[in-house]
């Protein structure tokens, strides 16, 4: 219905839509002295949505954001994001460091402290090193632009293990105006959602009511954040947040029935699953990016817990990497899933060849299967015989390299 209507923006970056400007600085918190420091800042007023991690353990940044979307839901400016410590698990010290740095951009913006939301990655347990944060952030908001590079700066300052900047914009022409929708996101590894699965920051000009801003995004991730993971574990500080300043020429947004509500949905969407593919596709050491498919379920969530099962399977993602067909370890994953079924109606394909037919070995072509394993890109499908529900998620394989970032992580 809006593909045709939809136009992807290959050099864009988050300041591609009209109004927000972006700062990437060194503060120091990076033993490296790259960037690590971002500003996100609207010239308006935003919207604000958001989704976060469902860690018994969140970070706080994430609780204060909770706080502050609850605050003030249709006045918020801009957000500060750190790398380099995720000020988790840190106490009541880590929320007033949380506050601290909302403050401190507030007053380099001239903005008030509940118009900032702050979002940080890094090493759990560790204080935030205040006397490097607060420069950065007056320096962020001196040298903040609605130049495109300006973005760019921004999603690499986000950057831990990720070995590359994630980003993605598109232009929708709407059935009363027309809207830009633009995000960056970091993640490499502790992959895995129940909600999102990393940091990530869309923005729009669109102009929608804070409940269907709220009801969008949650759509759009169900779809996307919601259906990848690296290697299993969800983070303390697992956010995506929208901010929508309404700056289009365009009616707004004010019900799921009005004429751009859809399309709305469907450009967001696209940016987000975008994102989403980018993280595994940049996963810690990863060599492959899987595509996983799962069809004939009863329900979707059934389809979509039998993919994860597959796709969280680390002996399915080593034979991925070491490129043996091994589907024997994919029936597995499939049976120990927790969905109820019948081993005689699951079938299993890897690309265009059918491994297993009726719970049993089909002609397994093995010279094809190397073939197919040596792509950088590995469909696998599974069909489960019982329902027309169906899910696709995505992962990647396990190398060596993965051991080894994670191995040493914090040296």
């Amino acid at each position: 219905m809006s593909s045709d209507r939809l136009q992807i923006l290959p050099d864009g970056s988050i300041t591609s839509v009209p109004g927000f400007e972006a700062a990437g600085v060194v503060a120091g918190l990076k033993p490296n002295g790259q960037l690590d420091l971002a500003l996100v800042y609207s010239q308006y007023p935003c919207v604000g949505a958001g989704v976060f991690t469902t860690n018994a353990f969140k970070a706080a940044p994430v609780l204060y954001d909770q706080r502050v979307l609850k605050r003030n839901p249709a006045g918020l400016r801009g957000v500060v994001i750190n790398s380099g410590c995720a000020n988790a698990c840190t106490g009541e010290q880590g929320m007033r460091d949380a506050e601290a740095t909302a403050a401190a951009a507030a007053d380099a913006l001239g903005v008030a402290a509940d118009d900032i939301a702050v979002m940080s990655t890094g090493v759990i347990g560790q204080p935030l090193p205040m006397h490097k944060i607060v420069p950065g952030v007056q320096q962020a908001a001196r040298v903040k632009s609605a130049a495109v590079e300006a973005g760019h700066a921004a999603s690499r300052a986000i950057m831990t293990t990720d070995t590359r900047p994630k980003v993605a914009a598109v232009r929708m022409t709407g059935e009363t105006g027309t809207f830009t929708v633009a995000g960056m996101v970091k993640g490499s590894g502790m992959i895995c959602p129940n909600m999102a699965t990393m940091l990530s920051v869309i923005v729009t000009d669109a102009r929608l009511t804070p409940e269907l801003a709220q009801a969008a995004l949650r759509e759009a991730v169900e779809v996307s954040y919601n259906r990848i993971t690296v290697d299993g574990d969800m983070s303390t500080n697992d956010t995506v947040m929208l901010l929508a300043n309404g700056a289009a020429d365009m009616q707004p947004i004010t019900s799921r029935d009005a004429a751009d509500y859809q399309h709305f949905v469907y450009a967001l969407t696209q940016v987000a699953t975008a994102l989403a593919q980018a993280v595994v596709r940049d996963g810690e050491g990863a060599t492959r990016f899987i595509e996983i498919a799962v069809s004939g379920a009863r329900t979707r969530a059934e389809a979509r817990q039998v993919a994860m099962s597959v796709a969280n399977s680390a002996l399915v993602k080593t034979a991925i990497y070491g490129q043996d067909a091994n589907w024997g370890r994919i029936v597995c994953a499939v049976g120990y899933s927790g969905v109820e079924l019948d081993p005689a109606w699951v079938g299993v394909w890897l690309g265009d060849l059918e491994l297993v037919r009726d719970g049993a070995p089909y002609e397994v072509n093995e010279e094809r299967a190397s073939a197919i394993l040596a792509q950088t890109d590995i469909p696998i499908r599974i069909t489960l015989g019982q329902g027309d529900a169906e899910a696709i998620v995505w992962t990647c394989d396990f190398s060596h390299k993965y051991v080894d970032i994670n191995a040493h992580y914090r040296t």
